[in-house]
């Protein structure tokens, strides 16, 4: 019967936004993320994000990372780091908690010397990495003449 009447709809819903904060905590995270999910916290990692897994959703769906708050607006794909990458893209089914081969690896001292913390991709901000020329231009800026009158403006400019 309630099927009929699509109560276990509307009470999964009432829970969705249980889970999200109630009504105002919803609304922002929709604004946000412009979706409502409700999963299981299976894991955070270094830099406060939360990652969710929820079987119920389809394949592709049923995994997603909500970012951490103080980031804001500025979110993006880059700020997963590397031990959650394979779970977030079903590379592996195996957590990094429950993953020998990166426990191993991360517990490793020799391992801390050579291996870099994680950081995002910083193109189009302040910090964007900006290499210095060690060549000479190969295109030189047009100057509105054409080659031949180029050197009878030259001696004009000279004199």
């Amino acid at each position: 019967m309630s099927n009929y009447l699509a109560l276990d709809k509307i009470a999964r819903f009432f829970r969705i936004i249980r889970k999200n904060g109630g009504l105002i905590g919803s609304i922002f995270k929709l604004w946000r993320t412009d979706t409502l999910k409700d999963g299981v916290l299976v894991g955070t990692d270094c830099f406060g994000n939360k990652y969710f897994e929820n079987t119920y959703y389809m394949t592709s769906r049923c995994r997603w990372v909500e970012f951490n708050p103080m980031v804001k607006w500025d979110y993006d794909a880059s700020q997963i780091t590397a031990k959650w990458h394979g779970w977030i893209h079903y590379k592996t089914d195996k957590l990094p908690k429950d993953d020998c081969a990166k426990f191993c690896l991360y517990s490793c001292c020799w391992t801390q010397c050579w291996l870099l913390p994680h950081e995002e991709n910083l193109s189009g901000t302040d910090k964007a990495f900006y290499p210095f020329k060690t060549t000479k231009d190969h295109i030189a800026v047009w100057d509105g003449c054409s080659v031949s009158t180029r050197a009878a403006k030259a001696n004009i400019c000279r004199a």
